[in-house]
């Protein structure tokens, strides 16, 4: 399971409205300062292997190899002065660098 606030669903969907797109991808990837960086881009469709979140009209989709790595996460989003960003609150890291974009389980 993974939880989308409404402030991350409603930056999800002017995304999403604003790129003609059926969702926003969610997953992991090698690298980073940390060894694992998320990664989020907009995309059509859900692949048949993938897992669906929706929250709040928008649509999530997670691959099966990130799912390991993001199973009980939840994403927010933040805005202030200093940064506009989305936010991983992700249980399954047990450290991440200081930007919060990379983690290590």
């Amino acid at each position: 399971m993974i939880d989308v606030t409404d402030k991350a669903a409603a930056r999800i969907r002017t995304l999403v409205e604003k790129g003609g797109a059926g969702g926003m991808r969610l997953g992991v990837i090698g690298g980073g300062c940390s060894g694992l960086s998320y990664k989020f881009k907009l995309e059509q469709q859900a692949k048949p292997t993938d897992s669906v979140y929706e929250h709040g009209g928008i649509k999530v989709f997670v691959d099966p190899k990130s799912h390991q790595y993001l199973d009980g996460m939840t994403l927010d989003y933040t805005e202030s002065l200093m940064e506009n960003a989305f936010v991983f609150v992700n249980p399954n890291a047990k450290r991440h660098c200081s930007c919060g974009k990379s983690f290590l389980t």
